[in-house]
């Protein structure tokens, strides 16, 4: 559901994406509010889903992972059974990171992370192929990122 943001509306969002940590307080100054009214649009907008949750950005490396692998993944056939398993098989392997269904040649593309290219033959080998439904997957690694996750784009 499209949500018509107003002009401090989006000013919050644009510095709540830049530093979630931000207090109340500095919030209310950055985007020229008092705090009550400051806290009431924010309370708003995580109440209507525009706000959809905070995080920390963790270094990817500094655990040990050193491998990034986006792999594509084609079920066998769209059995609704298979392809519930398969997802349920996704969302319990905490080195999937991230899944997206997809139009075109594969069904699913998966943002796998890994400590090793033989971390990574493991999970690949021994687990996303074997989920189930899986008909074969074509794997591609990242040499370097360029750009890391950044602020939506929050608009006029």
């Amino acid at each position: 559901m499209l949500k018509s943001l107003d002009r401090t509306e989006r000013r919050i969002l644009e510095a709540l994406q830049q530093d979630g940590r931000l207090s109340n307080v500095e919030l209310a100054q950055a985007v020229g509010l008092s705090e009550s009214p400051c806290l009431r649009r924010v309370r708003g907008l995580e109440s209507e889903g525009v706000i959809a949750g905070y995080s920390a950005v963790v270094s990817q490396r500094s655990l040990g992972l050193q491998v990034t692998a986006f792999v594509q993944a084609q079920l066998e056939k769209h059995d609704d059974q298979k392809t519930k398993a398969f997802l349920e098989r996704v969302a319990q392997e905490k080195h999937i990171i991230e899944c997206h269904a997809m139009s075109g040649a594969y069904d699913y593309l998966l943002k796998v992370v890994a400590q090793s290219m033989d971390h990574f033959s493991e999970i690949a080998m021994q687990g996303i192929l074997r989920f189930p439904g899986v008909k074969g997957i074509e794997s591609s690694f990242s040499l370097l990122t360029i750009k890391h996750p950044s602020p939506l784009p929050i608009g006029d």
